[in-house]
């Protein structure tokens, strides 16, 4: 029998259990409204009276503009995660069901997608068609999704060759039910650890979109929009950029150890 998780395994559970109830209660626990100014007391240091993590240029309290920092950030990076696999997964699977030249037109979009880099074209259609926080969820949605697709067709393929799904096939089940009641579930371990190894990915992507001023707009506010004001204050004030860039790099960092834990878990081919 194996032992119960390693130390940084319960260490990161607890870290992304955290972030995600300081989301979904950002509303009760945040002391001050994020966009609430005073000029009276900007810039005010951490630790301060009625100020646990100070004030930022515009007096606005940094642990309320934190917290509901922490809710965008995330909701950005679970809404483009989960559409990123809902269409690789969906292409991968009409590739897999086709094949010919289905299969190789998918395939072709797929290598044109890894060929170019995907904050350039981020960039080029921010700047053209705006950055509402929908289309901006909707674009960081395009982020991977040629992973899934791969991911999907050979293991689609493979479960295809495989009994089961012939059997349920010879007993008239049509195509969306074989793949969507028979072989999607049993692929779904490495379609989660995938989605895993993304959500990391994407939260850094916005963070560096919003950081250059092309993705969450104020008076909205993520972690890349704090540390892209912020900067400006690195030397008068550097707890305005300081505190969302470490919890940017410990999500990531959690995210991605309890991603390798998953693989390593749910992965056969690897022992």
């Amino acid at each position: 029998m194996e032992r119960k998780a390693p130390l940084p395994i319960i260490a990161s559970i607890m870290w992304i259990g955290f972030m995600l109830l300081t989301a979904l209660s950002a509303d009760l626990i945040a002391p001050y409204q994020y966009a609430a100014l005073d000029l009276s007391n900007r810039l005010a240091p951490p630790f301060g009276p009625g100020h646990w993590l100070g004030t930022d240029e515009l007096g606005r309290d940094i642990l309320s503009r934190l917290i509901f920092s922490i809710r965008i950030s995330l909701l950005v990076a679970f809404g483009a995660t989960l559409l990123s696999a809902c269409l690789g997964t969906m292409l991968g699977f009409i590739a897999a069901r086709f094949r010919g030249a289905v299969e190789q037109f998918i395939l072709m979009l797929a290598d044109f997608q890894a060929a170019i880099p995907f904050l350039i074209l981020s960039l080029s259609v921010l700047a053209f068609f705006g950055n509402a926080l929908p289309l901006f969820i909707g674009l960081m949605g395009l982020y991977g999704w040629e992973r899934y697709t791969r991911i999907a067709r050979g293991l689609a393929i493979s479960a295809s060759a495989q009994g089961y799904a012939g059997a349920v096939r010879q007993l008239g089940a049509r195509p969306s039910r074989v793949y969507g009641r028979h072989i999607l579930p049993n692929i779904s371990s490495t379609l989660i650890v995938s989605m895993t190894m993304t959500f990391p990915e994407v939260i850094l992507l916005e963070s560096s979109l919003s950081f250059l001023g092309l993705g969450v707009q104020p008076p909205m506010t993520s972690l890349g929009n704090m540390v892209g004001f912020g900067r400006e204050y690195m030397t008068r004030a550097p707890w305005i950029a300081l505190t969302p860039a470490l919890i940017i790099v410990l999500t990531s960092l959690a995210i991605s150890i309890l991603g390798d834990w998953l693989r390593d878990k749910l992965d056969k081919t690897l022992g």
